[in-house]
């Protein structure tokens, strides 16, 4: 089978569609500083809720990406962290992470330009 990312049936497209997304590229900077448990990572990464952290941690497993080991403690105690296939993403995520850093203000500026037709945009 050929792979081809522009093909509609290419299985690629699955997997950037995982690491192409928000809370996975999120996850996988936070597992980068290493083994995480759910609530540590729920509580840095403002915003997800508690349903789409738990379907992109189970998907990162699914794809191989993370590991999940769960530890026989009252209470339970769970722990992710990357896998070698997870960690040779690292730095793909934080070179997206630099970029976005880096022209944040200048997507701001393209925003309001598009939003704004007509209106000059002091930079």
């Amino acid at each position: 089978m050929e792979v081809s990312a522009y093909a509609k049936d290419c299985p690629s497209r699955q997997i950037l569609d995982r690491i192409g997304d928000t809370w996975s590229v999120l996850v996988v900077m936070m597992l980068a500083d290493g083994p995480q448990r759910y609530t540590a990572l729920s509580r840095r990464i403002e915003g997800v809720s508690p349903k789409m952290l738990t379907q992109t941690l189970r998907g990162l497993e699914r794809d191989g990406l993370i590991d999940r080991t769960v530890y026989a403690e009252v209470p339970p105690r769970v722990d992710y962290e990357l896998t070698d296939l997870g960690r040779s993403l690292l730095g793909l995520v934080r070179g997206l992470e630099q970029w976005a850093v880096t022209h944040i203000d200048d997507v701001q500026v393209a925003r309001h330009a598009y939003d704004n037709p007509g209106v000059r945009v002091k930079v």
